[in-house]
Order: C-alpha cells, then structure tokens, then sequence
C-alpha cells in the first residue's frame, strides 16, 4: 500500500496550510501598510520613520512575550492554541480594515503590534507540534516543507501586499485578502489533531522578564540546543540583512528600479524553498548537523562573490532606474542572480537541519519554552543586525560592503562548524 505524501495527512497538512495562510497573511497586511504610509498617509519624513517604527514594532512583541507563549504551548493543548490564535487574527484583521477606512496610520500600527503579538504565540506551537505529531524520521521533511512554504508565503504576501493596496480599489482588496486569509487559517486550525502540552501541570509565571531570563538560562545548560538556538539566529540575521538591504541595494549600487527588487525577493525566497527541499533529499530523514557547514559555508562564498560582481556589472548608459528587462541585459546581471539564488539555497540547507535537532534534542515538558528560547534570539540578532547595519551605512559603507561583512562573518561560522563531529 502506497504510503500518503506527508502534506497530504492530517498529523502535517492543516498545520502546514494554518502557517502558510499566517504568514501569507502578516506580509500582505505588513506591506500593505508600509507601502500605504510611504505613499498616502504620511510626509516624506514622517513616513521614513513611521516604516521604521512599523519593523520595530512588530518584532517587539518576540522579545516580550515569547516566554509568555512557550509557558501556555508546554502547559495547554496545542492545537487549541492554535485556533484560539487564529480567531484572534480573523478580529484583528476586521479591526485592520476599519483602519483601513479609515486612513489613520497610527491605529494601524496599534493592528500591526498585535499581529506580531498574534505571531509570538503561535511561533511556539508550530515547531512544537512537529515532533508531537511526526516521527523521527519525518522531522527533517517536516522542517523543511514549513521553511519552504513560510518563505514562499512571505514572497507572495508581499508583493500583493505591495501591489494591491495601490490599485484604485486597493483597501477594500487587500482587506478581503486578510479577513479572508485569517478564516481559511481558523479553518485549517481545526483539522490539527489534538496535541497536549508536555507539562499540563505548569504553573504559570506572569514576570515577562525573569520567565525571559528562566527559559534562556534552561536552554544554555543544552550544548546542542543552545548551539543549535544561535546558529538558526545566525540565519534569521543574515536573511534580514539581505532582504531589508534589497531596496537600497537596487536602487543605490545597482540604480535599478522597485521591479528589480521584486526579482531579487522571488530569487531568494524560491532559493530558501529550494534549499530546505534539497536537505530533505540529501538527510533522508537522518537528524544531523552535517549539512550545516556546507550551508554556512555557500552563504559565504556567494556572499563574497556578490560584493564582487555588484562592482563589475556593465552598466549602460540609461536615463533614470533600470527595469527589470534593462537590468537583465547587464553583462554582470546573470552573476548577481545566480549568488542570490547560491546565498538563499545554501540558507535553506543551513537551517533545515538546526530546527531539527533543536526539537529533537530538547526536553519534552520544555520544548514549547525552548521555541521560545528560539525565538527570544532570534529577535535579538535580527534587531542587533538591523542597529549594525544602520551603523555600518551611516559610517560609510556601501550595502555591498555590509553583504561581504556579514559573508565573512559567516565564514566564520562555517569554520566553527567544519572544525565540529556530527553524526
């Protein structure tokens, strides 16, 4: 008998689709209003810092109440989390589309917070999930079909996001997206099978900031984990390098227009997706952390010849920003291309397996808490690399330079890991 592809049962299908749908959903309507305050609700200085304001706001919530939502994910049904999160969208977003109606950016905001706090408690209860309800030997393709889709579902979320909000209809189109997105999510939400908590009789600790201290203090005593922990930070810093430099990248290095950084968006996250599916093929299933120096080291090696190719592209003489046609008629255009593509395959082998071992080595009754342990760093690299690169650029470098700064960086890592046993 011909075993069910793993998408296509019930212990991984509504959970894959419940997480596409809410990260489909976040970048349609994070985008939606960045592209919104950029162009109709605010001043040229007003907007570039209310879309900075926007980033900042909804990675907060990671760092405050991530401990919060790995507390409830080891101590109540997770699957239950998961739809009372998901009802919790469907009203954000009806609240979204009123303040869609009408027009006022700092209500917005207020929806752009609470999704991001709607995203920290669901983090937990996704990837504890996985070893909850898939056996050992899936952990790996489980990994790697969420990675693949959740970057997928961002590249989508995001250029319609961009897009619709400016067509004519923009606002009533991009609310029906999200109201209807939040109830096919709530919808899926209900096929999760039931998935109690590893520790239901965990009592609750209502201090966000020494519950914080307590989970990371855990975690730290589990070499493997915590090893695992920093290096999927590692990933999470460089991909936010990457992808909040494109806009500057094209216009600034490459003066290529916002078309081109549509392209460089779908390459990298087709390259992530393609990436975790290729790890999938080459672990068959085995948990190790083999793979990962030869991800660390592709980021790197990509990465350099980036900062290369990006000062030897042939530009023409053109007036204004080139397109995406004028671009690919560049003599070094398929170069740039072809090391995104490289940096963003060699990220989807990188992390695969480090989620992997990270649920498979944590403890049962703490694993939710250890998701969140996840999640706290992952924060914290992603605002120190946002902080870095800022000071980077005010201090004169160029984005190209930042892209060989955090390249040899990560060679550095690769180093670490090629130097280390993994079984």
């Amino acid at each position: 008998m011909m075993r069910r592809h793993l998408l296509f049962t019930r212990r991984f299908g509504p959970l894959f689709v419940t997480q596409f749908l809410g990260a489909f959903n976040d970048n349609v309507f994070k985008n939606a209003l960045v592209v919104l305050i950029a162009y109709r609700l605010a001043g040229p200085g007003e907007a570039q810092m209310l879309v900075t304001l926007a980033a900042g706001l909804f990675i907060l919530p990671y760092l405050l109440f991530s401990a919060t939502a790995g507390q409830c994910a080891d101590k109540y049904d997770r699957a239950r989390i998961a739809r009372i999160v998901k009802i919790a969208e469907i009203i954000l977003m009806v609240i979204a589309a009123i303040g869609f109606a009408i027009g006022n950016a700092y209500f917005l905001l207020f929806v752009l917070f609470c999704m991001g706090v709607h995203s920290t408690f669901f983090g937990p209860v996704k990837f504890a999930l996985l070893p909850q309800h898939l056996r050992e030997g899936e952990l790996i393709a489980g990994n790697a079909y969420i990675e693949a889709g959740t970057f997928l579902a961002i590249l989508l979320g995001t250029i319609l996001g961009g897009a619709g909000i400016l067509h004519p209809q923009g606002l009533a189109i991009i609310s029906g997206i999200v109201i209807g997105s939040a109830v096919l999510g709530y919808i899926s939400s209900r096929f999760i099978p039931a998935a109690p908590g590893g520790q239901p009789g965990l009592k609750l600790n209502p201090n966000i900031a020494a519950q914080t201290w307590r989970v990371i203090s855990h975690d730290k005593k589990n070499k493997t984990v915590f090893g695992a922990i920093l290096a999927i930070s590692w990933f999470w810093l460089v991909g936010a390098t990457f992808l909040s430099q494109f806009p500057t990248y094209a216009k600034d290095v490459l003066l290529a227009d916002e078309t081109v950084v549509t392209l460089f968006l779908t390459v990298f996250s087709v390259g992530i997706a393609l990436g975790s599916l290729l790890c999938n093929r080459l672990l068959r299933g085995a948990i190790t952390m083999r793979l990962v120096p030869w991800g660390a080291w592709g980021i790197a090696v990509f990465g350099v010849d980036l900062y290369f190719a990006s000062g030897s592209i042939g530009l023409v003489a053109y007036e204004g920003l080139m397109g995406v046609s004028t671009f690919l008629a560049q003599s070094g255009s398929v170069r740039i291309l072809i090391d995104l593509l490289g940096i963003a395959i060699s990220g989807g082998v990188f992390i695969v397996p480090l989620y992997a071992v990270m649920q498979h080595a944590s403890d049962v009754g703490h694993r939710a808490r250890t998701i969140a342990t996840n999640n706290i760093m992952n924060a914290l690299f992603m605002v120190g690399a946002s902080l870095a690169t800022m000071g980077a650029l005010v201090g004169g470098l160029s984005v190209a330079q930042v892209f060989l700064l955090v390249s040899l960086a990560t060679a550095l890592v690769a180093l670490r890991y090629s130097t280390t046993r993994h079984a």
